[in-house]
């Protein structure tokens, strides 16, 4: 999953970077206002962590052009500002959820996963696809109740093609969202990490769509 941080405290921004990619999230920085509205407008995350006291352009400003311009990504406002006012206003303005400072980076990690499964149309924090569960807290994915060892970087393949289920996932996307800035991976990386978790995961879970993307169906071939 790749998050876009916009956060002008420089070491606030690098202990929310480390703790997402502790997590498995690809984390990408911004810390002025202007920037990060272009980039939330012209760029493509799955959530976005926001602060509203910015320079440049304001939080607020930054979500009600997003919104106006048709940006869905799921927002997590963050905040020094306590009042419930101001939380108000901010979800009004379109925020997804909201969380004053000071926080603990765990919590920050959990209202980014409840936004993510409720963008995803999953309210629980197991995610199931046809006969495969994706545990979002414990990093587990199970077929047909059995657990599946998998690395980091495969569990983040299926958690992301889980979280598009129904569509299907271009090769480019998946190097965006599962590697972010990394050169070092390629295409062919996402082909092989492909063919690795098809074996785990049993034939037909995961189907390619020719000139389209693969897309995780949950449904194996017997």
């Amino acid at each position: 999953m790749r998050v876009l941080i916009v956060e002008d405290d420089e070491r606030l921004a690098r202990n929310l970077v480390e703790a997402l990619q502790g997590a498995g999230f690809v984390a990408a920085h911004e810390r002025e206002g202007k920037a990060a509205w272009f980039r939330g407008e012209v760029e493509e995350y799955d959530a976005i962590i926001l602060d509203l006291g910015l320079p440049g352009l304001d939080g607020l400003t930054i979500l009600r052009r997003w919104r106006e311009a048709g940006v869905k990504v799921p927002v997590l406002v963050l905040t020094a500002r306590g009042d419930w006012a101001d939380r108000v206003v901010g979800i009004e303005a379109g925020a997804d959820d909201y969380l004053p400072k000071p926080f603990q980076m765990a919590e920050v990690l959990a209202r980014l996963r409840a936004i993510l499964r409720r963008t995803a149309g999953q309210a629980a924090p197991v995610w199931t696809v046809g006969d495969i569960e994706i545990d979002a807290s414990a990093k587990q994915v199970r077929v047909a109740g059995a657990p599946i060892d998998l690395t980091p970087h495969e569990y983040r393949l299926v958690s992301y093609l889980a979280h598009k289920a129904g569509r299907s996932v271009s090769q480019s996307e998946l190097l965006d969202h599962l590697y972010g800035d990394d050169t070092a991976y390629t295409t062919n990386s996402i082909e092989v990490l492909v063919g690795r978790v098809r074996r785990k995961l049993g034939a037909g879970r995961i189907e390619t769509r020719r000139g389209y993307g693969y897309v995780l169906t949950g449904g194996g071939a017997g």
